[in-house]
């Protein structure tokens, strides 16, 4: 670990950045093996630039935990159907635990079947859902995954917000190079960016959010003060948050974004809501060429003009990162160690 006091940043590596973030996690109530694997999920976000979701959420992380709302040392139980539906109860625990313990269990399905499904209830969701689905694409499997959020987005022509952010991700494998993986919100903003912007002082591009009043704004304090997010794409992004409450809430037995009551929880900041994971075995679609043909469509989108691929900026961040370290702010590493007192 090097510190450059002139530029006021400190570098670190990413075993060194998951070693604290585990201290952190354990230090506030996590057990060791939840804690192992929040850690190497944050320090991942924050390697690959996903900024709003790696050691930002570190503060809301030790609030929620020292509120009493989430149990950071909950066991999941998996509920093996003996087919290809799965589903656990988290135990009011995190969700990247309780998808761990079904992981391995999902991929033999997959490979019984030739498709899997995942469903976790009872959970608590606070970071990005590429690093869940990534490694199935690299394991030459296709994989999508659902999570709904806290209330914070208004429906198309509504007048209060009852979604949340709903992100979508999607991995698949390619030949002779890395997954192609997008993760994103049905908000036209993730809530988290939205936060780092108020933070910061910094004003939001036109079409965000509106103010307690229902009014179009650019402050980002005023959306989360009283008001709320807009979906992307206007009645099309609300309708695919809306598929999403479906299947990772009502399918899965989680709570709606706005089902969940954390008022007598003084600091809670994670949301109580569900995650559905679907996995497919490209091979069983008999074509062979799986791997070869998603690569020909990326390349076929380059060429047409688009200058890169989602993913792209994060495989990007990656490398470099592995050359170089991971840079935090002074104020930022600062902010850590004082979360070990």
């Amino acid at each position: 670990m090097t510190e450059n006091r002139q530029d006021e940043v400190v570098v670190v590596s990413f075993d060194e950045l998951t070693d604290l973030l585990e201290r952190i996690f354990i230090r506030h109530g996590v057990s060791a093996p939840n804690a192992a694997i929040l850690a190497r999920n944050c320090a991942a976000c924050q390697r690959d630039g996903s900024h709003s979701h790696g050691i930002f959420r570190i503060p809301g992380y030790v609030s929620t935990l020292n509120s009493g709302w989430v149990d950071g040392a909950a066991v999941p139980v998996v509920d093996d159907t003996g087919g290809a539906y799965i589903r656990v109860d988290a135990k009011n625990g995190f969700t990247q635990p309780a998808f761990f313990a079904a992981r391995d269990l999902l991929v033999d399905r997959v490979k019984e079947h030739g498709i899997g499904l995942l469903a976790i209830r009872r959970s608590h969701h606070f970071s990005a859902l590429w690093p869940d689905v990534e490694p199935f694409a690299e394991e030459g499997l296709v994989a999508l995954a659902f999570v709904n959020s806290m209330t914070c987005v208004v429906p198309h022509g509504g007048t209060r917000p009852l979604y949340g952010t709903n992100p979508i991700a999607f991995a698949a494998p390619r030949k002779d190079e890395p997954p192609f993986v997008f993760d994103l919100a049905t908000s036209a903003i993730a809530n988290g960016d939205v936060q780092i912007a108020a933070r910061e002082g910094r004003l939001l591009p036109e079409g965000m959010g509106v103010d307690k009043d229902g009014k179009p704004t650019r402050d980002p304090k005023e959306i989360l003060n009283g008001g709320a997010l807009l979906a992307f794409g206007g009645h099309k992004g609300s309708t695919f948050a809306l598929m999403v409450e479906i299947l990772a809430a009502a399918l899965t037995g989680g709570f709606f974004s706005g089902e969940f009551d954390w008022s007598e929880f003084k600091g809670a900041q994670t949301p109580k809501t569900g995650q559905l994971f679907i996995v497919i075995d490209p091979e069983r679609g008999g074509n062979g060429v799986f791997r070869e043909r998603v690569s020909e469509i990326c390349a076929l989108t380059v060429e047409a003009g688009q200058s890169r691929l989602p993913g792209d900026r994060r495989l990007l961040e990656r490398q470099r990162s592995a050359r170089e370290g991971i840079a935090l702010s002074a104020a930022d590493h600062a902010m850590l160690l004082s979360k070990l007192a």
